[in-house]
C-alpha cells in the first residue's frame, strides 16, 4: 500500500488523545450521508414527478401538432402522407451520441398521424353553463396517436366510428366537466358557439344538441373539467368547415428527437404551415419543474456542505494533535507533498465514506417507496396517489461526485497547514 495512504488510515483508525477529534469526524461522515441521501431521495421524487407529468400530458396529448397560418386547411389526406414519409437519422439530433450509446441507433420516425378540429364552446345542459375545449376527432387514427383517458361510464370511441352524419352526434365528457354540468349519460347537451347568424336583432350563437354517450378521466383535473370529444364530421359540420381541419397531431418514435422532426416537417410542408411539439406547449409546466429540482438540488448541496466545513474543524484539530508526527515524518524524509496528500487522503476517507453510505441509503429507501408506496399524497392536487420515484443512475453518479469534490476542497486548506509545518520548531515545542 501507498505509504500516503496506509498513514492516512492509520490516523483515522488511531484512539485519538482528544475523543472530540473522533466525535467531529463521526459527525462530518453522518452529516455527508445524511446529505446525500436526501438529495438522491429528493431528486428522485422530482424526476419521478416531472416523468409522471409528461406521461400524463403525452397520454392526451400529440407529440408534434402541424397548424397553418390560414386557419383551417384541406388536402389532409395528402399532408398527412406526407408527414408520415419523413425519417430522419438520429445523429441529426443533440441527443444522437448518447442514443447510440444507449444502443438506439434507428432512424426517428413519424409512426402515426390524426386530424384535429378544435373548437372552444359553452356547453349548456339547462341546468348549468360550463366552458370547454371540445377536440373532433378521427376514431379511425386518433387511438394510435393519443388516448382520450379512461371511460367510466357509457360508450368509447365505437359510437363514434358508428355515427354516419345522421341524427343527434354523440360526445364524450370529462369527468369533472359532467359533473359540473349535472348531465349523465344519454342525456342531451347544447353546445353554443358565440359566431353565429346574423339577425335584424343582432347576431344569434349558433346552437346545436349532442348526446353525452359516454363520461372520461384522464386523471388530471385540468382536461377532465374542460375538455369534451366529438367526431371529427360532425365538428366539421358544427363549424361549417367541408372537409377541412385545424390540424395534424403527430406521434413520434422519440419523444427527445421532436426538435429535429419538426424542423425536417416544417421544410417538408412549407408555408403557411407551422409546427409546435410537446416540449413547447408544455414550456411553462416542464421548466418550473426543472427550475425546481435545480433549486432542491442546490438548497440540498448545503448539508453536504455544513460536513464539509466539519471535515475541516477535523483535519485542524488532528494537524495539531499531529504536529511532533508530522515533523517525524519529515526528519525521516517525507516531502511537503506526502505530508498534503496524507491529510487530503484523510478527509477523503471522511467523504466517501459518508458517501457511500448515503448512497446506499438513498438508493434503499428509493426501493421501498417505490414498492410499498407507504407515503400517500392528494391525488386531486399531484395527480397521483403515491410518491412517484424514478432514480436514474446519472443522478447518483453527479451527487456522488458533487459531494467527493465538495469533501475534496474542504480538505486543501487543512492539509496544507500540515505540509507547512516546520520540523524543528515542532519537536522543540514538543
Amino acid at each position: 500500500m501507498n505509504f500516503e495512504w496506509f498513514i492516512a488510515l492509520r490516523y483515522l483508525r488511531a484512539k485519538r488523545k482528544q475523543a472530540f477529534i473522533s466525535l467531529i469526524t463521526f459527525i462530518s461522515i453522518a452529516g455527508v450521508t445524511v446529505g446525500v441521501m436526501a438529495l438522491i431521495v429528493v431528486i428522485a421524487v422530482m424526476t419521478g414527478f416531472e416523468n409522471h407529468l409528461r406521461t400524463k400530458i403525452l397520454g392526451i396529448n400529440s407529440h408534434i401538432l402541424v397548424k397553418n397560418y390560414e386557419g383551417a386547411f384541406g388536402n389532409m389526406e395528402s399532408v398527412r402522407q406526407k408527414v408520415l414519409e419523413i425519417t430522419i437519422p438520429r445523429n441529426d439530433h443533440l441527443n444522437g451520441l448518447l442514443n447510440m450509446i444507449r444502443g438506439k441507433d434507428r432512424d426517428i420516425t413519424v409512426t402515426a398521424a390524426t386530424p384535429l378540429v378544435y373548437v372552444q364552446a359553452l356547453l349548456s345542459s339547462g341546468r348549468a353553463v360550463s366552458g370547454a375545449a371540445i377536440r373532433g376527432i378521427e376514431p379511425g387514427s386518433v387511438a394510435e396517436v393519443f388516448s382520450v383517458g379512461e371511460i367510466i361510464r357509457g360508450e368509447g370511441l365505437g359510437a363514434f366510428e358508428n355515427y354516419n352524419g345522421s341524427g343527434t352526434p354523440p360526445i364524450i365528457l370529462g369527468k369533472e366537466l359532467a359533473r359540473n354540468l349535472g348531465v349523465a349519460v344519454g342525456q342531451p347537451i347544447q353546445i353554443v358557439l358565440p359566431t353565429g347568424t346574423i339577425t335584424p336583432v343582432g347576431m344569434l350563437p349558433k346552437i346545436r344538441t349532442f348526446q353525452v354517450i359516454g363520461v372520461n378521466t384522464t386523471g388530471m383535473y385540468e382536461y377532465d373539467a374542460s375538455l369534451a370529444f366529438i367526431p371529427i364530421k360532425a365538428a366539421q359540420r358544427l363549424l361549417g368547415l367541408g372537409d377541412k381541419v385545424h390540424g395534424l397531431e403527430i406521434k413520434v418514435s422519440d419523444i427527445y428527437a421532436t426538435n429535429g422532426l419538426t424542423t425536417a416537417i416544417q421544410k417538408k410542408l412549407g408555408f403557411p404551415f407551422w409546427t409546435m411539439d410537446w416540449q413547447q406547449m408544455s414550456r411553462n409546466l416542464f421548466s418550473a419543474l426543472k427550475l425546481e429540482k435545480l433549486a432542491m438540488f442546490i438548497i440540498l448541496t448545503l448539508i453536504v456542505l455544513v460536513a464539509a466545513f466539519n471535515i475541516v474543524s477535523t483535519l485542524i484539530m488532528m494537524v495539531m494533535e499531529k504536529n511532533q508526527d508530522i515533523a517525524i515524518l519529515k526528519t525521516l524524509g517525507a516531502m511537503d507533498k506526502n505530508i498534503l496528500r496524507i491529510f487530503i487522503y484523510n478527509g477523503l476517507l471522511v467523504g466517501l465514506t459518508g458517501t457511500v453510505l448515503g448512497v446506499l441509503g438513498g438508493v434503499g429507501l428509493c426501493s421501498l417507496l417505490s414498492r410499498y408506496k407507504f407515503i400517500k399524497i392528494p391525488s386531486e392536487v399531484y395527480y397521483t396517489d403515491t410518491l412517484p420515484i424514478l432514480l436514474h443512475p446519472s443522478d447518483v453518479a453527479i451527487i456522488s461526485i458533487s459531494a467527493i469534490l465538495i469533501c475534496f476542497f474542504a480538505t486543501i486548506y487543512p492539509a496544507r497547514q500540515a505540509a507547512r509545518v516546520n520540523p524543528s520548531e515542532a519537536l522543540r515545542t514538543g
